[in-house]
Parts: C-alpha cells; sequence; structure tokens
C-alpha cells in the first residue's frame, strides 16, 4: 500500500482514488444511459400485440414501427460523437435524456399510429447517443487501475435495464388483469409501459448534473484548472496533476483522426480486418438475439402460452441475460475471446435448433404440445445463456481492441452501424417470417450460428494478453 509520505506520481497507472465509491457513483450514473438503452430496447415488447390490435394492422407494418427505432439508433450513433466533442459529454447525456423523456411521454399518448413511429425514432436517437457517450465518457473518467471494470457497468446496466423493462410489464399487465389494452390509470396497458420509461430517463438527467465533466473535454476546450480539479476528484491527490495533464495533452496530439478513407483497401473495398469486424457484427444479430427481447412475449403467445405467463417468460430470460453477461466478464480475459465465442456458438446452435425442432409441431387447441411446449421455453434460455456469456459481450471487446491504431475509430463506427442495420433486417423481418413459418425462421438463425463457428476459427485472431499496438 502507498504510504501518505510518498512523492507524488506523475503516471496515472498508479493512481488509486481516497474515495472510490465516489468515482464509482459517477461511472454507475454515466452507466444510467446503458440502463435506458436496454429497457426502450425492450419495454416494446410488452405492446406488440396491443399495437397490433389497436391499430389493426399487419405484421409487416407492426414490424416497421417496432424496427423503425434501430433508424434513430443508427443516426444518434453516428452524430453522438461530434456533438459530445463540441458541447461536452454531460451536456450530451443531458440531451440524451431529454429526448428519452420525450419519446417516453409521446410513446404513451400516440394520437395516431404515424406519431408513435416518430416517437420511437426519438427514443432510439437517444439510444445510439447513450450507446456511444456511455462507454467514452466512463473511459476518459475512470482510474486506469479501474478502467476495465468501471467500463463493464455499461454493458451490466443494458443487461439490467432489459430485464427491469420486462419485469415492469408484468407488473403492469398483472395490474391491469392480464389484458394489455385494459385500463390502467386513464390509459391502456401497453400506453403506461412505454410511458414508465419517464423515471428513469428523469433520474438519468438528474444525476448528469451530480458528475463531473470529462478532463479530457475540459483540456480540448482549455479548461485546464476545472481537469485537474476532476483528475484530483477521480484519481487522487497522490499523483502530480500537472504531468497528467500534460500526459493527456501529448496523447490527444499523437491521435490520428482516422477517415473512412483510411478503410478503404484490398480486394473487396475495405482492408480485410474491416470485413472481420463487420463480419462478427452480423453474426452476432442474424442469430437472432433481439427476437428474444423484442418480440418474446408474441412469440410465446403465438404457440398458446397465457399473455400474463409469457411476460414472466421474457422477464426470466432477462434473468438468464444477466447472469450470461456476468460470466462473460469473468471469463473474457482468463480464457480469451475467441474460445469463449466458440463455445457460445456451439451452445446457441443447440438452443436454436431445440427451438426450430419444437416450432415445427402443429398446435393443438392452440397450444404446442407438452413436449414440445417445455423443450421451446427451455432451448430459449439456453440461447440466450450462451449468447450472453460470449456473442453479447466479446463482440464488443474485440471491435475495441482488433483495428490498427490509425483506423479503429473509423473501423469501430463502419462496424457499429453494420450491427444497427443488422439489428433492423432481423427486428423487421421477424413477424413476417413467422407467419410464413415459424420452424423456418429458427432454421435460418441456427443456419446463422452454425456459420459463425468457422468465421470466427478462419478470420478472426485472438487479442487476449496483447497490446493494442500489436494489432494489424
Amino acid at each position: 500500500m502507498t504510504s501518505t509520505a510518498q512523492a507524488p506520481q506523475p503516471g496515472a497507472n498508479t493512481a488509486h482514488p481516497e474515495h472510490l465509491g465516489h468515482v464509482i457513483f459517477i461511472a454507475a450514473a454515466a452507466a444510467m444511459g446503458g440502463f435506458l438503452f436496454g429497457y426502450d430496447s425492450s419495454v416494446i415488447n410488452g405492446a406488440v400485440e396491443a399495437i397490433r390490435d389497436r391499430y389493426d394492422i399487419g405484421s409487416a407494418a407492426l414490424a416497421q414501427v417496432i424496427a423503425i427505432a434501430l433508424i434513430g439508433c443508427a443516426i444518434g450513433a453516428a452524430t453522438a460523437g461530434r456533438i459530445a466533442d463540441r458541447i461536452g459529454r454531460i451536456r450530451c447525456m443531458q440531451i440524451a435524456a431529454v429526448l428519452f423523456t420525450i419519446s417516453a411521454v409521446g410513446s404513451a399518448l400516440p394520437f395516431a399510429l404515424w406519431d408513435l413511429a416518430f416517437w420511437r425514432i426519438i427514443g432510439g436517437f437517444a439510444i445510439g447517443m447513450a450507446s456511444v457517450i456511455g462507454p467514452a465518457y466512463i473511459a476518459e473518467v475512470a482510474p486506469p487501475a479501474y478502467r476495465g471494470r468501471l467500463g463493464s457497468f455499461q454493458q451490466a446496466a443494458i443487461v439490467v435495464g432489459i430485464a427491469v423493462s420486462q419485469l415492469v410489464n408484468w407488473a403492469i399487465l398483472n395490474a391491469a388483469g392480464g389484458n394489455q389494452r385494459g385500463t390502467l390509470m386513464g390509459l391502456e396497458a401497453w400506453q403506461v409501459m412505454l410511458g414508465v420509461m419517464v423515471v428513469p430517463a428523469v433520474l438519468y438527467g438528474l444525476l448528469s448534473f451530480a458528475i463531473p465533466e470529462s478532463p479530457r473535454f475540459l483540456i480540448e476546450v482549455g479548461r485546464k484548472e476545472r481537469a485537474r480539479e476532476v483528475l484530483k476528484e477521480v484519481e487522487g491527490d497522490k499523483i502530480d496533476l500537472d504531468a497528467r495533464v500534460t500526459e493527456i495533452e501529448r496523447a490527444m496530439k499523437r491521435e490520428h483522426k482516422s477517415t473512412f478513407k483510411d478503410l478503404l483497401g484490398g480486394s473487396f473495398f475495405f482492408k480485410p480486418i474491416v470485413w472481420v469486424g463487420i463480419g462478427l457484427s452480423v453474426f452476432q444479430q442474424f442469430v437472432g438475439i433481439n427476437v428474444a427481447f423484442y418480440y418474446s412475449s408474441t412469440l410465446w403467445q403465438s404457440v398458446g402460452v397465457d399473455p400474463t405467463e409469457s411476460f414472466f417468460y421474457s422477464f426470466t430470460t432477462s434473468i438468464i441475460n444477466i447472469v450470461g453477461t456476468v460470466i462473460a466478464m469473468i471469463f473474457v480475459d482468463r480464457i480469451g475471446r475467441k474460445p469463449l465465442a466458440l463455445i457460445g456458438s456451439v451452445g446457441m446452435v443447440i438452443g436454436l435448433g431445440l427451438e426450430a425442432w419444437a416450432f415445427s409441431y402443429n398446435l393443438v387447441d392452440g397450444k404446442l404440445p407438452a413436449t414440445q411446449g417445455w423443450v421451446a421455453l427451455i432451448a430459449a434460455h439456453i440461447f440466450v445463456l450462451f449468447f450472453a456469456l460470449s456473442w453479447g459481450v466479446v463482440v464488443w471487446v474485440f471491435l475495441g481492441e482488433m483495428f490498427p491504431n490509425r483506423i479503429r475509430a473509423a473501423a469501430l463506427g463502419v462496424a457499429a452501424s453494420a450491427q444497427w442495420i443488422a439489428n433492423w433486417a432481423i427486428t423487421a423481418s421477424f413477424p413476417s417470417l413467422a407467419d410464413w413459418n415459424l420452424s423456418g425462421t429458427y432454421v435460418i438463425y441456427t443456419i446463422f450460428a452454425a456459420l459463425s463457428i468457422p468465421f470466427v476459427l478462419k478470420f478472426v485472431k485472438e487479442t487476449k494478453g496483447k497490446a493494442l499496438e500489436e494489432m494489424g
């Protein structure tokens, strides 16, 4: 342990703040954006069938209303970095909080289908902003000795947000007598589900006033004295604050602002490493994971499960998602990214294959036969568990590490955009595919899970234990 008499340390790597609890609070407050990310992404699950019924629309139109938020996500993610560089990370969080609040109120009180879609886009824009600003802010504020663990708050907050939204939906449905269109507080139950997000949105906004601006941004805009105060607050007073400011300034000057042009090359437009990143993003979505969070209640009801029970199963799936994420956080640095991805792929093939088999049976009195029903339920949880303990976390770790420094920012942006597009494709296509053939739909997802195995074996290199400067 460092004694109090020891001379100040110039480097950040030795910084151990005296008030670690306060640093944890700062990271947790920023990660509230991740909580809202997960909550807003998943809360629509409880409203799908009610929206279909209220507006009397088919599967294709319904899918567009559900998936249209992802268009906002892509725009928000693409612009958040520039906004944050101009007005600061905290102001960016506050804008996201306001947009989340507006989206929640508007979605709860729509006049028609078109404005519900509009409010979904607004919420999506806020999700996109939160998905970029949260991790960036935490990385810039967290002491280096704790950066990895504090950075994991964002992913943990996302999966908790998903679980809480499912639990709240289930509670609201029970309060409304098991009817998504039942009256509650003068509104239909599904409207209350979408409106409740006002609470965490306002909390996120309030918390943003209680945490400091990023030292990196403060230095960039010339507020060095305030940057020193924040560094002292988060890294302790045993470091040489002037040296830390100089260190950050030098790092900022050395940075290469990567552009889209830097990614071009090779035989197929992009450099090969960029295609690997795009492939990881696409496979992560094409196994159909978001079907489990956007449509699980609808899925279970389509095979005869009672609405209240279907909401409960959606909640238990979210708990499994949390468990899997914790497992990934424990093992990703122990056994490596690539082995974890392969384990997850094998598990997903098993889970998805069993679901496809179960859904291939004809319904009896509107329900799956008992054996197939239980197999489908257990297999769905197996699928989510193996995704969460592997691809749910590993892909983001890979994308943060695998690209050379010179193209990292731009390549990560392209890979993230590919992920949003793939997410939209799966979300928009599921209702129509399920109407066509539910078992066949899961066969498609199973095939993509199986194809991910040779893709990882052949094209993906392990990044565990390597310095970022070694990537190329």
